[in-house]
């Protein structure tokens, strides 16, 4: 039991942290020569070379950005589907090519019927939450059908084509999803496992070919019916009658009833950018915070030398300490109060947290206004950049590894386990409620450069997100280096984890073990938490093809 218990908590702790995608459009300098790795004209950054490239495929047949990003999103829905899918939501940030940016929210929602004391069975330590009490209405389809409308240029089912054939020829099990498809192993009544047997019964393995035919059937009929066959058709009637079969309570109307929220964007100046970003119940509002705090410090490459290092990051994990005792506020605002929410994206108001943070010295939850709330994991990211100068970046999710590993027979569909979302960050939810999510998708935008980066990871995505802005925008690291600098992450319960090689690049202080500093000791520290990355990001352009990670970085006119 111990053994299977550490290798499922192997398997969770590689997805832990974020895989930044990031992307950058020079915008001046029309006569600057692009080196290996740059891209003249467009740029696609998702997690596998295979869902880059169909997204940058469609950009070179005269799609949009959001063309891009929806085809490179449906690819990722089955080489990776234990991160996302149809049967999950997601959140769009979206500049038009006059600058204008809008944020498109299909995350999913409470349906109208549910156990009201759902959230009496929430754990009290993070763990896979499985079961068909915990699906949310699903939203990603009709967030690509808003986002289409709005910034589409090719037909509608073209973006679906690359997928169907994905998922009804096949393909073989890559890396990420052979690491975690030993996780359904555990109990052979799930549904899901069956979508991973071969002919014998057996597990595939990596480099085994997957097909999931089911699926492709149902992508085929969205793709000529249009978004409306999965929340009213005969797609809709399949899907809700084997969640009804799981013992769930989504119904027809929950369908019918889901809207999709399209608003602006929320904003915070940023050096000479002006970063854009979803309001709650993403977590923008938690990454500005953190940012807006650290900006103050006038960091520059020498922040990461020597005692100044130490300093540097003590400061950036108190920041992360005090943003945990915010996550509570992130919630639905068309159900709770936004504004206090938008007070955390104010200078003033970070000022007056970092004014409580000292050099060295550290504190108990309390002092940070910490309520337990539950670490969270999985989703995927995509940013892309198009010709025009329009840029999208869109975090999308299913929530935990396949998600509530209730699977529709009929329709092929995983659904999600999104309702888990609430568990310590609510006392109560309403239908029709968003969970909060840690999901920041942003646009960073300036007179001569677009900068397009989100992250997967889920409550791991702000740390993750907010480094990599710092070592690229004020520690002097290129793009390349500031995706691949090692993370430290700041959990629920204030405990620092940190990736391989973390301990390499951080000076110890002291001799003693002590709690006075927020960084201590991370060569002991490192050895008792790692945490991994799931998979690298790939980017791919016109021009030139990258395979590898963290190289495509630039999309040069």
């Amino acid at each position: 039991m111990a053994r299977s218990k550490a290798r499922i908590y192997t398997c969770i702790a590689l997805t832990l942290v974020s895989a930044i995608g990031i992307i950058i459009l020079c915008t001046a300098f029309a006569k600057q020569k692009c080196t290996e790795g740059v891209f003249r004209s467009a740029a696609v950054a998702a997690d596998s070379e295979i869902c880059s490239k169909i997204g940058r495929d469609i950009l070179q047949r005269g799609g949009s950005a959001v063309d891009g990003a929806i085809a490179a999103l449906l690819c990722t829905s089955v080489i990776n589907p234990q991160s996302m899918g149809i049967g999950g939501g997601s959140i769009f940030t979206v500049m038009d090519s006059s600058g204008k940016v809008k944020i498109i929210n299909s995350r999913e929602t409470v349906p109208q019927e549910f156990n009201p004391d759902l959230l009496s069975g929430c754990p009290h330590t993070f763990q896979m939450m499985t079961g068909s009490q915990w699906i949310g209405v699903p939203g990603e389809i009709r967030g690509y059908e808003q986002a289409h409308r709005l910034f589409g240029k090719l037909p509608w089912a073209s973006l679906f084509h690359p997928t169907i054939k994905l998922a009804r020829e096949g393909f073989p099990v890559p890396q990420v999803l052979g690491r975690f498809i030993p996780l359904i192993n555990t109990d052979e009544t799930l549904p899901v496992r069956q979508l991973f047997l071969d002919k014998n019964g057996n597990l595939l393995k990596v480099g085994d070919t997957v097909k999931f035919e089911k699926l492709a059937d149902t992508l085929e009929i969205i793709a000529n019916q249009g978004a409306d066959a999965f929340y009213t058709g005969k797609v809709a009637e399949d899907l809700i009658g084997d969640i009804k079969e799981a013992g769930g309570t989504l119904s027809m109307k929950d369908l019918e009833l889901f809207k999709v929220t399209v608003t602006d964007a929320w904003t915070i100046p940023l050096g000479e950018y002006q970063m854009h970003f979803p309001p709650p119940p993403s977590g923008g509002a938690i990454l500005s915070f953190i940012l807006n705090i650290m900006k103050e410090y006038t960091l520059n490459s020498a922040s990461l030398m020597g005692k100044q290092k130490t300093l540097t990051y003590q400061r950036y994990i108190e920041a992360c300490k005090f943003s945990n005792g915010l996550r509570k506020y992130i919630r639905d605002p068309h159900f709770n109060s936004e504004p206090r929410a938008l007070k955390f994206t104010e200078q003033q108001f970070a000022d007056h947290f970092r004014a409580m943070i000292s050099s060295n010295e550290t504190h108990d939850a309390q002092y940070y206004n910490i309520a337990p709330y539950l670490d969270t994991m999985g989703t995927t990211h995509v940013s892309v950049i198009a010709e025009d100068g329009t840029a999208v970046s869109v975090t999308s999710t299913i929530n935990h590894m396949f998600g509530s590993r209730v699977f529709s027979p009929k329709t092929g569909v995983i659904l999600n386990n999104e309702l888990a979302d609430f568990c310590g960050k609510a006392d109560h939810i309403v239908a029709g409620e968003q969970p909060p999510s840690s999901m920041s998708p942003v646009v960073l935008q300036s007179k001569y450069k677009t900068l397009v980066i989100g992250g997967s990871g889920g409550s791991m995505i702000t740390t993750g997100m907010a480094l990599t802005l710092m070592n690229h925008l004020w520690f002097g690291k290129s793009l390349e280096e500031a995706i691949a600098a090692p993370v430290v992450f700041v959990d629920s319960k204030n405990a620092l984890k940190f990736e391989p090689d973390f301990d390499k690049v951080t000076p110890h202080m002291g001799t003693q073990r002590s709690k006075k500093y927020s960084v201590m000791f991370l060569k002991n520290i490192v050895g008792l938490s790692q945490i991994y990355t799931s998979e690298k990001v790939v980017f791919t352009g016109f021009h030139i093809q990258c395979s590898h990670t963290s190289v495509c970085l630039y999309s040069c006119s």
